[in-house]
């Protein structure tokens, strides 16, 4: 099968000609026909999270069929031992010894890819391969931050790209209100949020008053700016798997009865939640569809802060 490898980070990634994989026990074996880039992948190529295994194939929102026909979905958490106390405890995301698609096991920039059946989700048939990729790991870590955001009607999201898309579009079904901050003079971003339907959209500084914000970017700086505009009793939830460092920032601005808090991978209960939801909600998503020898330039689109929306890598022609 074709695939591209990382073999060290911070080296592009190289295609190469590999044996098909084999599906042990529990596992499917999956081919692969879309699967979307993720800025999370773009952090272990770039070394930002450490000890992946290595070689390693990317990607963890992938979307194919099974050797039977099935057709399934394959999130980012690929593994947990089922029996910790996180796991017994319906935290599975927590699991000290889990494992991830595309950094622990090897993912979806390849034809073939191989993951365990339990954490691997029906596709809904609404949507085509390239419209479903994102929603397993922009739709679900971001429908999991969402939830954790409260419900309050003024909703700000820092950081307008693949999971802010998505979620734009359900908060908005919600009766909510979406406020939009890109990097300063980002107009195409600006102009997809307001496409998403957000009632604002402007720079990472500017100021409004926010019943809670959701942090996509991957900026620790954007902390205390979030902070400044989430009222009274507002959250700031940080929905990246990595993130820069947090500057000090004085204690008044988390007084008040504000929260600051992480959202860590995903669990299935949220994976079935988001799809149930999506029944009565159809999602539409900006996407720009890179063939999988190309995946070094949806990587490059995607660190350059050029890419609008989601990156989709096709193994089909």
């Amino acid at each position: 099968m074709r695939a591209t490898l990382l073999h060290r980070p911070r080296e592009p990634l190289a295609l190469a000609d590999l044996p098909e994989p084999k599906a042990g026990a529990g596992a499917l074996r999956i081919r692969v026909e879309a699967c979307a880039v993720c800025r999370t992948d773009l952090h272990v190529a770039d070394g930002e999270l450490a000890e992946p295994k290595l070689p390693l194939i990317l990607g963890h929102q992938i979307v194919g069929r099974t050797d039977e026909g099935r057709r399934v979905g394959v999130p980012w958490l690929g593994w947990t031992c089922g029996v910790c106390a996180y796991c017994r405890s319906g935290r599975e995301n927590l699991c000290d010894r889990a494992r991830f698609t595309g950094y622990t096991i090897d993912g979806g920039y390849a034809e073939i890819c191989v993951a365990d059946e339990r954490y691997c989700f029906p596709m809904p048939d609404e949507y085509s391969a390239e419209e479903a990729a994102p929603l397993l790991c922009a739709g679900l870590i971001g429908f999991r931050a969402y939830r954790m955001a409260g419900e309050g009607k003024r909703l700000g999201f820092y950081g307008f790209g693949s999971a802010a898309q998505i979620l734009a579009q359900v908060a908005r079904a919600d009766g909510r209100e979406v406020y939009a901050f890109t990097r300063d003079g980002d107009v195409a971003a600006q102009a997809l949020a307001r496409e998403m339907g957000a009632v604002w959209a402007g720079g990472s500084g500017e100021r409004q008053a926010l019943d809670a914000a959701i942090i996509f970017a991957p900026a620790g700086a954007l902390v205390p700016a979030a902070l400044r505009n989430v009222v009274k009793g507002g959250t700031v939830v940080c929905a990246g798997i990595h993130m820069s460092d947090i500057p000090t920032f004085p204690y008044e601005l988390l007084w008040s009865e504000r929260a600051v808090r992480s959202v860590a991978n995903l669990t299935r209960r949220d994976g079935q939640d988001f799809f149930a939801r999506l029944k009565t909600l159809p999602i539409r998503t900006r996407r720009t569809i890179y063939p999988l020898e190309r995946a070094n330039d949806a990587l490059a689109a995607l660190r350059s802060g050029e890419l609008v929306g989601t990156a989709v890598l096709r193994t089909e022609d």
